[in-house]
């Protein structure tokens, strides 16, 4: 088992514990703590393919979920490629996750470049006919937005819901990363210029995103870690050039994201479809990281 105890920089407020920076079997990794009265989800994105491999990975989660009970599933955007009509909604979506669906976990979407926009109204994504909402589970407030259309609206409206929270943990998602160093698509500039500054005047953690068909863990950036999860279905292999701002990376396979929070510890592992762990750790909040 590898284990490195990352530097932390005067201007990170949490530090990440790296226990297995590539593919390695899962039974070399400490397990998540799967303690009671945590929040536990899982994170997946671009995943609706419709294909074996979704299934592969939708079963994978489904297993992991008879040790680790998650209820909550994150979506990050590219939810159905393709045709989207009724049949095509089952194909894609209430098919591959029936076990989950009838296990009585929630999926909680985000809208990608790939989603028809009347998805929002779409009842197992649980989006409420909003492009943009928010919802909390314990002690972490999530903030969904997006990205397809970042309008003044919706900036203004992600201050004011930042503004008012109290949650310890803030978590935020959405399609297109604000960092990557996938070849296809790589990193949103212009969006990261507009909601960077907010996410960290208001002390969000962690940032999940999709978009580029890869894993990739980045160093903690201005306090934040941030998570490109985009290979829930989907895969461009090689397509990760890696960089010195690469923490983790996977581009050998399809894979999600398992996370659990407690009041001051942040655990994640990503496993592929075929049950393999390819990152896990830890980030460590602060004691009063909640914004200003």
């Amino acid at each position: 088992m590898v284990s490195v105890a990352m530097p932390k920089p005067a201007a990170v407020l949490f530090s990440v514990l790296l226990f297995v920076p590539w593919a390695l079997p899962s039974a070399t990794v400490a397990p998540l703590p799967n303690q009671a009265g945590t929040v536990k989800f899982a994170v997946i994105g671009d995943n609706g393919t419709g294909d074996a491999a979704q299934y592969q990975v939708a079963e994978q989660m489904a297993k992991s979920r008879q040790q680790f009970p998650f209820d909550l599933v994150l979506m990050l955007g590219d939810n159905f490629y393709g045709a989207q009509r009724p049949s095509d909604l089952v194909t894609k979506f209430e098919r591959p996750y029936k076990l989950l669906l009838d296990a009585g976990v929630t999926f909680r979407a985000a809208l990608g470049n790939h989603d028809e926009p009347d998805s929002v109204n779409y009842p197992p994504l649980n989006m409420g006919g909003q492009r943009y909402y928010s919802f909390a589970r314990g002690n972490v407030r999530f903030l969904v937005l997006d990205t397809n259309s970042l309008d003044p609206r919706q900036v203004q409206w992600l201050e004011a819901t930042l503004q008012e929270s109290r949650e310890a943990w803030k978590i935020s998602y959405f399609h297109h990363p604000l960092y990557s160093n996938a070849g296809r698509h790589g990193a949103s500039i212009d969006i990261r210029q507009r909601l960077e500054p907010l996410l960290m005047k208001y002390g969000v953690s962690v940032v999940f995103s999709g978009h580029d068909h890869v894993y990739e863990r980045l160093k903690p950036q201005h306090g934040i870690t941030y998570f490109v999860c985009g290979s829930g279905g989907k895969l461009r292999k090689g397509d990760l050039v890696r960089s010195d701002m690469t923490a983790a990376g996977f581009d050998g396979d399809q894979a999600f994201t398992l996370v659990e929070v407690d009041a001051a510890e942040l655990h994640f592992e990503t496993i592929s479809r075929t049950g393999v762990t390819v990152d896990a750790g830890v980030i460590r909040r602060a004691a009063g990281r909640t914004g200003t």
